[in-house]
C-alpha cells in the first residue's frame, strides 16, 4: 500500500507525544495495513457502539486481521449513556477478560462519546496502553479525536472525571460521513464554525461564502473544511496540551453548551447542537459586557441558522437553571466561572463572569412575561357584557 500522501497529514507536533491526523477518502478499508505501517501489532480492542458497529465493524475488523493483529469488538451504547463510569467499567473488565498488555491496541470507531470513553479507559488500564482514534462523526473528525482530551460525564456536569491522554494516531476518512444523519452532520458544523470564530477570520469568510456547500457535505468543500479546523486544533494543542492558557480558546460556546447539556439531561440537544446555541449566547454577552460589536454577533448568528442550528434558549429555563448548571462546569477556577468571549471574528479572550452583570443580561434577553393586571380582566370581563348586552 502507498504511503498516506504528505498533503493529507497534519503533524500534532507534542514532543515523544507527537502524533499525525491522516485525512484520506476509504482510509477506513486500509486500516490494517495503516497500523502496519506504524508498527502496530498485538491484540485490538475495537471500542464501538451498535450503529457504527453495523456500518464499518466488518471492514475494520476484517483489515486488522490481513494485517496480523487480534481484533475484538467492544460494544457501548450509542450517545451520552456511554459516557459514564459504568461504560467504563464494562470496557475495563472486557480489556482484563482478553488479557491486553501494554503493547497491544485500543481503537476508538465512533463519534466523540466513544472516542473520549475509549481513550479514557486506554490512560487508566495498566497505567496506559496506546490508542487510535478512528472517528466517524463531524464534530469527532474536526475536534474531539483531535488533542487528547478523555472522559466521562457526572450526572452534575460533563466531563468532570478523565485525562489528557493522546493518541498514537487519527485516522480521518470523508466518506464516512455520508452514512451520518442530517441531524448529527448539522451539529459538527458548529464546531467548525467555532474555529474560524476563535483563531481565523478567513475561515470564517470561507464558511459564511460555502453555506450551501456545507448544508449539503460538497466535496469542493469537504476536504478544506477537515484539513483546516485540524491545522487550527493541532497548532493551539501543540503550544498549550493541558489547557493552561491558550488552549482554552477552544472551550468558545461550551461553557453554555455544557450546561444546556446537563440541564436538559443530555437528551434534548447533541453536543454540536449545544455547542452552536453556547456561542450564540456566549456572543451575545460578550455584546452586553461591551467586549464585541453587534456586527459580531449578527454574524455569527447568521451563520448559524444558515446551517440548520438552534439559536435560543428554552423558555423553561431560568437565569439559576443557566448559572448552577455553568457553576459545575470543568472550567471553573476557586469558584469563580471562566468564560471564552468573542471579541472579533478570528479573536477570543477568556472571561470570568460576574453573577450580577449575567443575570441583568438574561432578564433583558429573556424578560419574564407579562400578565393582564386583575383590573385590567375585570375590565375586559365588563366590556365582553357590555357587548352583549
Amino acid at each position: 500500500m502507498k504511503t498516506v500522501p504528505a498533503s493529507n497529514c497534519v503533524p500534532v507536533s507534542l514532543g515523544d507525544r507527537s502524533y499525525e491526523i491522516l485525512i484520506q477518502p476509504g482510509i477506513v478499508s486500509q486500516i490494517g495495513q495503516i497500523l502496519q505501517n506504524a508498527r502496530c501489532s498485538g491484540r485490538v480492542g475495537i471500542i464501538t457502539n451498535p450503529v457504527v458497529h453495523q456500518l464499518y465493524g466488518r471492514i475494520v475488523h476484517r483489515g486488522l486481521r490481513q494485517a496480523g493483529c487480534s481484533p475484538f469488538f467492544i460494544i457501548v451504547p450509542d450517545g451520552e449513556q456511554a459516557k459514564t463510569l459504568h461504560s467504563l467499567a464494562k470496557i475495563l473488565d472486557s480489556l482484563v477478560t482478553h488479557r491486553l498488555e501494554r503493547q497491544d491496541y485500543i481503537l476508538a470507531l465512533g463519534g466523540g462519546v466513544t472516542g473520549d470513553v475509549a481513550g479514557f479507559a486506554a490512560s487508566i488500564y495498566l497505567r496506559g496502553i496506546p490508542f487510535i482514534q478512528v472517528p466517524t462523526t463531524l464534530v469527532a473528525q474536526v475536534d474531539s479525536s483531535v488533542g487528547g482530551k478523555t472522559g466521562v460525564n457526572h450526572p452534575e456536569g460533563k466531563n468532570l472525571i478523565g485525562a489528557f491522554y493522546q493518541p498514537k494516531m487519527v485516522v480521518i476518512d470523508p466518506h464516512v460521513l455520508k452514512t451520518l444523519p442530517p441531524r448529527q452532520w448539522i451539529a459538527g458544523l458548529a464546531e467548525v464554525i467555532k474555529y474560524g470564530m476563535i483563531a481565523d477570520k478567513a475561515f470564517f469568510e470561507y464558511l459564511e461564502q460555502h453555506v450551501e456547500g456545507l448544508r449539503i457535505q460538497s466535496e469542493d468543500v469537504l476536504p478544506h473544511l477537515l484539513r483546516r479546523c485540524c491545522e487550527i486544533k493541532a497548532d493551539v494543542v501543540a503550544g498549550d496540551e493541558r489547557e493552561s492558557g491558550r488552549r482554552r480558546i477552544l472551550n468558545y460556546g461550551h461553557t453554555v453548551g455544557h450546561a444546556l447539556e446537563a440541564w436538559g439531561k443530555y437528551k434534548k440537544w447533541i453536543h454540536g447542537e449545544a455547542v452552536g446555541l453556547g456561542m450564540v449566547q456566549e456572543a451575545s454577552i460578550a455584546r452586553y459586557l461591551g467586549l464585541c460589536s453587534s456586527e459580531v454577533v449578527q454574524r455569527q448568528g447568521d451563520l448559524i441558522k444558515r446551517v440548520g442550528l438552534p439559536s435560543f434558549l428554552p423558555q423553561k429555563m431560568t437565569f439559576l437553571d443557566l448559572w448552577q448548571a455553568m457553576q459545575h462546569d470543568k472550567k471553573v477556577v476557586r469558584g469563580d466561572i471562566h468564560c471564552v468571549l468573542p471579541q472579533q471574528i478570528g479573536e477570543v479572550r477568556v472571561v470570568p463572569l460576574v453573577r450580577e452583570s449575567i443575570r441583568r443580561w438574561f432578564s433583558l434577553k429573556n424578560p419574564m412575561p407579562t400578565r393582564p393586571s386583575k383590573v385590567g380582566r375585570r375590565s375586559s370581563s365588563r366590556s365582553r357584557t357590555a357587548k352583549k348586552k
